[in-house]
């Protein structure tokens, strides 16, 4: 059963569930709305049925008054109705099927636009095969809910309340005797809701665990064989595997208590309460006719009961993949992506403009572009940052980068290095001091401007599935003059036209037909087909042999002038040739110089690990 935290839990869920599930559908509302009257001229057609029954015994069968075309008529009435009912509950599954497809494609769509804004520091404590699940397995969950439970429970009570009413009309005394059932019925909906809601939240968490362990198992096949590690994750999945067999077991345990078996007992009951009661009585024609009727909807009072309760399984495993869903949307999206950001931030730029000139003549709107090019490309001021409640990783840093210079950041393992380019790159904000882009603050800059000012070559090249010409172009649009020339600056031109399509060649998951040196090429060329005044690049040459190294620094020397290049290096030949090199130790700034300074520095850090890598090699 659940504890009092579980309890208020459970509410907050079915609050959760209720609230995603009309945000879904509220295009199609109407549809609804549409479907609940269509079922209800179904359910009146229905109870129409027993009606004619009742008249045909009471007029025709016990008087022996053999009125053939009445009869036929009356026949053909119940037949009718009960076709004409099947048939409109049939064209209204399939209206709430349309409106379920529709609502799942818009919650997956608005599901995965909400991860791809989600902030970098969300994905450092996701897995990623539990976001897959909810994207696509908890979604899955909101479609059975409004194919099969919306509509059954829908039609079930309004077929309900339309029994009852019917029964009201021939005998009131025994229609309270059977809404003596619904209190039971809640009853058990209750008691079931209670014992099953933890199993069914634990056996939706687990899923997703397996599914993570899946994935993370394929993910990293070659080092989990190299370290013949295959029986202990076949030990670790078979043990989440069992967790949820317990789980789905104790779930099935309280359907097969409470739910059919329990309202097929409690049918039996009330027939037998409905007979005793017409025995206590004087038998006419008319109670036999009452007698037909009233067994006969009370198969319609009991059957929508049955399936009412018989969704209240499927319910409460939707409301929590729905839950799940929604608590994957109240995640805060990153900054940057807020559109009010990007409006407030023009509107102040064109009150600024507007103020400038009305101050300086109209000169100035000239002025502040002048001011943006004077200015540095990126200018660091006093900068501390800590991951959460960690340690600070980057202590009082400070930092100009010219336009259009190479800067090279190096230092040893843990110095803060993919720290300081993450904040370059927004993917945290900054926590104390600023970081400043061509003259505006980093948080001011509208995403699409930001991103497409500053370019990305990361360590570990990231290419989809896809041919060489959607790889370099990323869904931008480019044209095939401009991939062709980002490619020829990246000097991965030559290769690619050697591939058997060119830049359509398809390159597989992964890129697998390609070398790491390919890759990276592909990925510089990917950088520098959006034109960006920034390229930073994340230790792109420190799986790369040394000819393809040799290759990145060729075009790395062509664009300085052009662009600022920022690159975080291991390997220090990458960066021997650049104009400064700041050398970073625990988070501060150690050293700073070019080359052939900072080897002069006796004992120096730079120094060190520059012999260091000489002697290696």
């Amino acid at each position: 059963m659940l504890s009092k935290p579980e309890d208020t839990n459970l509410r907050r869920q079915t609050a959760q569930a209720a609230s995603l599930l009309r945000r879904a559908a509220q295009p199609d509302l109407h549809h609804l709305g549409w479907a609940v009257l269509w079922l209800m001229g179904a359910a009146l057609l229905e109870v129409l049925g027993p009606i004619m029954g009742k008249a045909l015994i009471d007029k025709h069968l016990l008087p022996h008054h053999l009125d053939w075309p009445r009869m036929a008529g009356l026949l053909a009435g119940v037949l009718l109705t009960g076709w004409l009912a099947s048939g409109l509950r049939y064209l209204q599954l399939v209206r709430l099927s349309g409106l379920a497809m529709r609502s799942v494609q818009r919650l997956r769509e608005m599901v995965y636009g909400h991860v791809l804004r989600l902030p970098m520091a969300f994905f450092d404590r996701a897995i990623t095969g539990q976001l897959v699940s909810r994207v696509t397995n908890d979604t899955e969950a909101v479609k059975t809910l409004y194919i099969q439970v919306l509509f059954v429970m829908l039609d079930s009570t309004i077929v309900l309340v339309g029994t009852v009413c019917a029964m009201a009309w021939l005998d009131w005394h025994l229609m309270v005797i059977v809404l003596a059932l619904l209190p039971a019925v809640l009853l058990i909906i209750w008691v079931y809701q209670r014992w099953s809601a933890p199993a069914v939240t634990r056996a939706r968490a687990l899923r997703s665990d397996i599914n993570g362990q899946m994935a993370e198992s394929i993910g990293g096949m070659s080092v989990l064989q190299a370290s013949n590690a295959e029986a202990r994750f076949a030990a670790r999945f078979g043990e989440t595997n069992r967790q949820h067999y317990k789980a789905r077991l104790a779930e099935l345990r309280a359907n097969a208590w409470l739910l059919r078996p329990a309202l097929d007992l409690f049918n039996i009951i009330l027939l037998a309460a409905v007979i005793f009661v017409f025995g206590q009585r004087e038998m006419t024609s008319a109670e036999v006719g009452v007698l037909y009727a009233f067994i006969s909807y009370l198969a319609r009072v009991i059957e929508p009961l049955i399936q009412i309760t018989m969704q209240f399984s499927q319910l409460q495993q939707s409301v929590v993949a729905t839950a799940r869903v929604s608590a994957l949307l109240d995640e805060a999206s990153a900054p940057e992506h807020a559109a009010e950001r990007a409006a407030a931030t023009d509107a102040a730029a064109d009150a600024f403009a507007r103020a400038a000139g009305s101050a300086g003549s109209g000169a100035a709107p000239d002025a502040v572009v002048a001011l943006h090019a004077n200015a540095p490309a990126v200018a660091i001021r006093h900068l501390n940052f800590a991951y959460g409640d960690g340690p600070t990783v980057l202590h009082d840093l400070s930092l100009e980068i010219p336009q259009g210079a190479f800067f090279g950041i190096v230092g040893h393992t843990g110095s803060g290095k993919s720290t300081l380019l993450s904040l370059l790159l927004r993917y945290y904000p900054a926590q104390h001091g600023s970081i400043v882009v061509h003259g505006r603050a980093l948080d001011d800059i509208a995403n699409d401007q930001f991103r497409a000012d500053v370019g990305l070559v990361p360590q570990d090249p990231f290419l989809l599935a896809a041919s060489v010409r959607e790889n370099i172009d990323m869904g931008r649009g480019l044209p095939q003059e401009q991939i062709e020339a980002a490619a020829r600056a990246a000097h991965a031109h030559d290769f690619i036209c050697a591939l058997e399509q060119g830049y359509d060649t398809e390159l597989g998951e992964g890129g697998s037909r390609l070398s790491v040196g390919q890759k990276q090429l592909i990925a510089i060329a990917r950088a520098l087909a959006g034109k960006p005044r920034i390229l930073l690049l994340d230790e792109a040459t420190s799986h790369i042999d040394s000819q393809t190294e040799q290759i990145v620094q060729e075009a790395m020397n062509e664009l300085r002038g052009r662009v600022t290049i920022i690159a975080i290096a291991h390997r220090l030949s990458t960066i021997r040739d650049a104009d400064r090199i700041i050398v970073l130790n625990h988070g501060r700034i150690e050293e700073a110089g070019a080359h052939e300074e900072l080897m002069q520095v006796d004992g120096g850090l730079y120094q060190r690990l520059y012999l260091l890598q000489q002697l290696a090699a």
